[in-house]
């Protein structure tokens, strides 16, 4: 019987086997965490040499990480065993209460194995900032996985892993009832609330960056540790975490950095970064359309080298445009795209500012555009909500059209994302003839959807599968081409600039920790009429693209941009910022500066071209004084509400 099995007289001396479910628990979890970092080492392919000894890192500190965790991960069992009277663990109910919550435990230790599986195929890292970010938007990520994957096979294979393991170990899960008092049980489960502090103050997620190869870094960590890492650092305050100079230096510093031919500032006051911009052109009052491409990485483009390329439109396109060939993302996720094209500044720490609180009413580039008679728009294909996209243009000058606004007569495709770059684009251009009727110039800035997991699109469209990044990239590539030459049939086009780029690249992963080469994105600036083709092989920010767009149309404006009209900057001057949402870069032709919490400062040699390390260098004071200023300053004039007008 039941009862005679869990009160066995011979074994009830031995009254912490009460607790054995906690070993049981141990040992399951140990080993999927090992198999789970043993499956994505083989995953990331030759992104780590065969070196024993990066091997033996990254398992004996990712050993360290998961015992850490699992001391978290434990406290439910070890509070039941805690609460659960003798007597009830003597009954078939409670033998039952603690194999269900064991089951419960074992089964949430197999999904996160399998969802780290996913998110490393993806953005071959653990659980960072973006899966605690995409926990926030449940019916595009849960429609996500379900458009992407086989769900219903995955789980029903892991339920059926978990109850073949659960049965076959349950002599070593069950506990014991024996004559451990509830005083015994209140020093054990306090030791282990005690040991899960201790953990809490002594470690941290940073402590496993001993390698010079981010991979191992990577796999040394624990996934659910670094998903609950992320989120405590996801509201990350310049002042607190980061290396900081005397406010009065950092704002002259930056005054020094923000000045060009073209600029004139407006006050004495080093904090006061306004700048009258004058422009030696005429002004010329043409239409702009910013098309921001989901993660199309320059690598994928044949104008970049790739070969075969994915995108032979754009290409065919490209000798008649202005290209530049040196262009580097903000940051690795849409809404960085977004603040630098939008807001033209550095990519701060935690959220991105399209995210926070208190972010209307900033400068930003469609006032410039709204206060010369334009009509400003944000057009996004899937719904808006979203990253909290509608709300931030919304209110800093834009107007806002999204999914919810396209008929569904003119939807001819859809994921969860949202719907085809050519249904996208055929809603722009019902915008921009609306606003042509009207007299008006217009700027847009156009966000596609397509080029995203689950890569699927239009049927028909090109011999491309569905579900595969490659065919996603292919058929963006189709579809702005499609997008102008449906555009040249419009009166307005010989007077439009086409502006296309991309919002970050497709991948961000390397073996540094921010492997510059991941942050290389296209930019193609297309208008036959007033845009000369050619090249611009000069290293240029994201941040730099709205003011080299008002400069190219001769336009004066106050500004307070942190990025610069690049025809105008002196060359010795180029520079571009490069982040996550914990580390930020400040990337000069030979130096990448790093500001990482703790107050760590470090440049490092960029690696431009390829995946490899890239190697420490020398302190350089005046770059890591000019990182410092820009970081400093951007954070502290948001979060003081200096940004807004």
């Amino acid at each position: 019987m039941l009862n005679q099995t869990a009160v066995d007289p011979n074994r009830a001396a031995t009254h912490w086997h009460q607790f054995r479910p906690v070993l049981w628990l141990g040992a399951c979890f140990l080993t999927i965490a090992s198999l789970t970092r043993l499956a994505l080492l083989v995953a990331t392919g030759n992104g780590i040499p065969i070196d024993i000894g990066s091997y033996a890192y990254a398992f004996s500190a990712g050993l360290a990480y998961d015992l850490v965790t699992f001391v978290y991960f434990a406290i439910p069992l070890v509070l039941l065993l805690w609460l659960l009277p003798r007597r009830w663990l003597a009954t078939r109910m409670g033998q039952l209460l603690v194999a269900a919550l064991c089951f419960v435990l074992l089964f949430v230790a197999g999904f996160v194995a399998v969802a780290e599986w996913t998110f490393w195929e993806e953005f071959q890292t653990r659980f960072n900032f973006i899966a605690v970010d995409y926990l926030v938007y449940t019916t595009e990520v849960i429609g996500n996985i379900r458009e992407s994957y086989p769900v219903g096979w995955i789980l029903s294979g892991l339920l059926l892993a978990t109850v073949i393991l659960f049965h076959y170990t349950h002599r070593w899960r069950r506990p014991v009832a024996g004559g451990m008092t509830f005083a015994q049980r209140t020093r054990f489960a306090s030791a282990w609330l005690l040991l899960s502090v201790v953990a809490t103050a002594a470690v941290s997620a940073d402590m496993k960056e001993r390698s010079g190869n981010q991979y191992v870094n990577e796999l040394a960590g624990n996934g659910i540790y670094q998903f609950f890492a992320a989120y405590r650092l996801a509201s990350l305050d310049y002042d607190r975490f980061y290396r900081k100079v005397p406010l009065a230096q950092a704002n002259t510093t930056l005054r020094q950095m923000l000045t060009t031919p073209d600029a004139r500032f407006l006050s004495d006051d080093p904090a006061d970064i306004r700048r009258q911009i004058t422009n030696p052109a005429p002004e010329r009052k043409l239409n702009v359309v910013l098309v921001s491409v989901e993660s199309l990485s320059a690598s994928y483009s044949g104008t970049f080298g790739r070969s075969p390329s994915l995108t032979p439109r754009l290409d065919a396109l490209a000798d008649q445009t202005l290209m530049f060939t040196r262009l580097y993302a903000s940051g690795t996720r849409t809404v960085r795209g977004l603040e630098a094209l939008s807001l033209s500044v550095p990519p701060t720490p935690g959220e991105s500012i399209v995210k926070r609180p208190h972010n209307e009413n900033l400068f930003s580039l469609a006032e410039v555009f709204n206060s010369k008679g334009y009509v400003s728009k944000f057009l996004y294909g899937g719904f808006g909500a979203f990253d909290n996209m509608n709300y931030f243009f919304a209110q800093n000058g834009y107007q806002v059209r999204d999914r919810a606004d396209i008929d569904k007569k003119d939807i001819s495709f859809a994921n969860i994302w949202g719907v085809a770059d050519e249904d996208l684009y055929s809603m722009a251009l019902k915008e921009f003839d609306q606003i042509h009727a009207s007299g008006k110039p217009f700027f847009a800035h156009v966000l596609t959807t397509s080029n995203h997991r689950p890569y699927t699109f239009p049927a028909g469209r090109g011999p491309w599968p569905q579900g595969t990044r490659e065919s996603a990239v292919s058929y963006t590539d189709w579809a702005i081409t499609d997008f102008i030459e449906r555009a040249k049939t419009k009166p307005w086009f010989a007077d439009t600039i086409f502006v296309l780029t991309a919002d970050h690249c497709a991948s961000s992963a390397g073996k540094a920790q921010l492997p510059v080469f991941r942050y290389h994105i296209p930019m193609w600036i297309y208008a036959p009429a007033h845009v000369a083709p050619g090249r611009v092989d000069r290293m240029v920010g994201q941040i730099d693209i709205a003011p080299t767009i008002l400069g190219m149309l001769g336009m004066d404006y106050e500004s307070e941009f942190y990025g610069a009209d690049v025809f105008q900057k002196p060359a010795d001057t180029d520079r571009a910022f490069v982040g996550t949402y914990q580390l930020l870069g400040y990337l000069r032709e030979d130096t990448l500066v790093q500001l990482a919490p703790g107050q760590r400062v470090e440049s490092v040699s960029p690696a431009y071209r390829k995946n490899e390390p890239q190697p420490e260098l020398p302190s350089s004071p005046q770059f890591e004084l000019e990182a410092i200023a820009a970081y400093q300053t951007a954070s502290h004039r948001f979060k003081n509400g200096l940004m807004a007008r």
